[in-house]
């Protein structure tokens, strides 16, 4: 008979303390997909709690808006009769502008909001405003499910090169979106006004986007000056999102290209998702450097 083998004692003493949630930042996010799930339904269930329509008003909505473009702006008080279905070029600059809007907004107001779960469970923080991007990105859904069926109507049909330049201006919107998220959210813990900053950033957004107006515009009134309007990463996901849809229903696609689009826009959009992913490693560093600080603060 072997008698069982005893392991010395460790000494604890020397092993230094950190918090349980240190070092886990968005990989930690990805480690705990299950809870991750949880917050997205809540906050989903949350919106359409106690509606008789519920999940149905994701669907009115958009198509609710588009209406009011196509038939109002474009219709009846005839705005920029020099843009072909001025209603299809702004509702496709709409739905991503409205990704970035929802995700920065929510995503900044996420920590604070759930003060009571950060405080309670350890957890890697980061995902809250992760969550905030994915209840956005759900919503991108129906708006872009009505603005398909509104292109289809005018003898749209998506080609590869379409496709690619949707999924670069999602793309590129989800991760500057995050981004902002991230970096606005740890600091809106020690500083309340960037919650309000936030919200007057966001009516500046549409201003500063070929939406409203052609780039065409931009061009002809700047010239060579306007690729520094291209600096802009949210412009270029506009004018991907144009290409991919708006273009396709026009007379002409390639005359549309060549007189409101700049040139290589899916060079320009793969530059931008490059920079945002940089621009996200930046956020989830100085996010870690804040994040101990975060539950004392709350």
């Amino acid at each position: 008979m072997t008698l069982p083998v005893i392991e010395p004692e460790r000494d604890l003493g020397d092993v230094p303390l950190a918090p349980p949630t240190a070092g886990n930042g968005l990989l930690g996010v990805l480690e705990r997909r299950y809870l991750l799930r949880l917050l997205v339904r809540r906050e989903i269930s949350a919106r359409y709690q106690g509606s008789f329509l519920g999940l149905l008003w994701s669907y009115v909505n958009p198509l609710t808006q588009f209406l009011i473009y196509w038939g109002l702006m474009s219709g009846l008080l005839q705005l920029h009769k020099q843009v072909q279905n001025f209603g299809i070029h702004i509702f496709a600059g709409m739905v991503v502008v409205h990704f970035f809007i929802e995700t920065f907004g929510a995503g900044t107001r996420s920590i604070v909001r759930n003060r009571s779960i950060v405080k309670k469970m350890a957890m890697p923080r980061e995902m809250f405003p992760v969550a905030t991007m994915l209840v956005s990105l759900y919503h991108v859904v129906p708006q872009v499910i009505v603005l398909t069926i509104a292109c289809l109507f005018y003898g749209w049909w998506p080609t590869p090169i379409d496709l690619v330049a949707f999924i670069l201006a999602v793309l590129l919107i989800g991760i500057l979106g995050l981004a902002s998220a991230l970096m606005f959210s740890a600091a809106n813990v020690f500083f309340r006004d960037f919650g309000n900053v936030v919200t007057v950033l966001n009516h500046l957004v549409r201003f500063g986007v070929p939406m409203i107006y052609p780039f065409a515009i931009v061009q002809e009134r700047f010239g060579e000056a306007a690729q520094f309007y291209l600096l802009n990463p949210l412009a270029v996901a506009v004018l991907l999102m144009q290409r991919a849809f708006w273009v396709g229903t026009t007379p002409d696609p390639a005359h549309t290209m060549a007189t409101d689009l700049p040139d290589h826009i899916m060079v320009l959009g793969v530059a931008m998702v490059a920079f945002s992913v940089v621009l996200l490693l930046v956020s989830q560093l100085i996010f870690s450097r804040l994040e101990n600080k975060i539950p004392e603060r709350l």
